[in-house]
């Protein structure tokens, strides 16, 4: 298995930090996490671009 931060090659039994082959590694993801270092795509929704009705701008 290899390590999704460092690209090492460790045993699954190795470790108590899966999937990372260290707990420093694991600590380098949440804090990308934290930092917004990563992002989900989003699916465009067309609905999201439509215009809100006068209805819904009243209430």
């Amino acid at each position: 298995m290899h390590c999704p931060i460092c690209n090492s090659q460790f045993e699954q039994h190795e470790t108590v930090a899966m999937p990372f082959c260290s707990d420093r590694c694991r600590q380098i993801d949440i804090g990308r996490w934290l930092e917004e270092g990563y992002s989900l795509p989003r699916i465009a929704d067309p609905e999201d671009d439509e215009e809100p009705d006068d209805d819904t701008l009243r209430n």
